[in-house]
């Protein structure tokens, strides 16, 4: 019978290595850093934008809690209120058998740079109330994603 190596000694036959280079994982790092590089921009940008659509539909959860409440008590709250009579009732016994709140589900949200919403009266072209973010930026006025939100107040047009 002839003599047939690779059967004396299963265990000789050489094994194949398996995995990267160093050069290879250098490669897919950089792939990825100028792929997160032209998406990433576009991402954030997405985001700014969703806050800013977030704290429009904030106002308007606020606005319809606001005129819930102006129906329930017949006025709306006063400044020094603000909107925390949304969730608190008056202090005063006549408004507070009137009071039908909370107003909202939850606690008062703040938007969505984590500030709070602001209310003053009276609003802009004549609405009786005015309630508002300030923007990316916190400050009153600005433009893009610092641009002032919801229902301005009278003085800042």
């Amino acid at each position: 019978m002839p003599f047939n190596p690779s059967h004396a000694h299963p265990a000789v036959t050489p094994k194949l290595q398996h995995g990267f280079t160093l050069l290879e994982m250098l490669v897919v790092l950089v792939i990825i850093g100028l792929l997160a590089g032209l998406v990433g921009p576009r991402l954030f940008s997405k985001v700014d934008q969703s806050k800013v659509t977030t704290a429009q539909t904030q106002v308007k959860l606020l606005r319809g809690a606001v005129e819930s409440l102006r129906l329930d008590l017949g006025r709306y709250p006063a400044p020094e209120e603000g909107l925390s009579l949304l969730t608190r009732r008056p202090a005063d016994a006549a408004q507070a058998a009137r009071w039908r709140g909370p107003y909202l589900d939850d606690a008062l949200p703040a938007d969505p740079w984590n500030q709070p919403y602001q209310y003053a009266m009276p609003g802009a072209d004549g609405q009786p109330f005015a309630l508002f973010s300030y923007g990316a930026d916190s400050k009153a006025g600005g433009e893009g994603d610092a641009r002032d939100i919801g229902i301005l107040p009278a003085q800042a047009r």
